[in-house]
């Protein structure tokens, strides 16, 4: 593992990941914990308020619209794993 600056100086981790490591992806999927996709919502969250006009900031409106994303991502997840031929479906 690595270290390195983002922007505004955070300090990030990162790992080079071999694609004929067989232990890759479990080294990944260690490296990019539950608590990632947590913090990466919660910012979503974040920016969704910040985005939406002063009349409209209220958690009912920002839950409507993260709802709203999340749902056209998942939906695009699986129209692109049924174009694709990935994953079950």
């Amino acid at each position: 593992m690595s270290l390195g600056f983002g922007l505004g100086g955070d300090i990030m981790a990162y790992e080079k990941f071999d694609p004929n490591d067989p232990e890759a992806a479990s080294r990944m999927r260690a490296f990019f914990s539950p608590q990632q996709v947590d913090q990466q919502i919660r910012q979503a969250i974040q920016f969704c308020w910040l985005a939406l006009p002063p009349e409209k900031k209220n958690v009912d409106e920002v839950e409507s619209q993260i709802r709203k994303i999340v749902d056209r991502a998942l939906k695009d997840l699986r129209d692109d794993a049924a174009t694709f031929g990935l994953g079950d479906d």
